[in-house]
């Protein structure tokens, strides 16, 4: 039988232990440079709209 590990997800074989924190590292760093470019801005791409003039803004009466 295999060696199993204990890891942060349970007892694995080592392969897998080797995935998983090649698959850690890769996401944090995705998500570490999807924060640094805002891909994840909430508040990025939001307009300030005042309720007059959003309504009559394009309007011709």
């Amino acid at each position: 039988m295999a060696v199993m590990i204990h890891s942060k997800y349970g007892y694995e074989p080592p392969e897998w232990v080797q995935a998983d924190a090649r698959l850690d590292k890769w996401c944090k760093n995705r998500k570490r440079r999807a924060k640094q470019h805002g891909a994840f801005s909430l508040d990025k791409n939001k307009e300030v709209r005042n309720e007059t003039t959003s309504v009559c803004k394009n309007q011709w009466y």
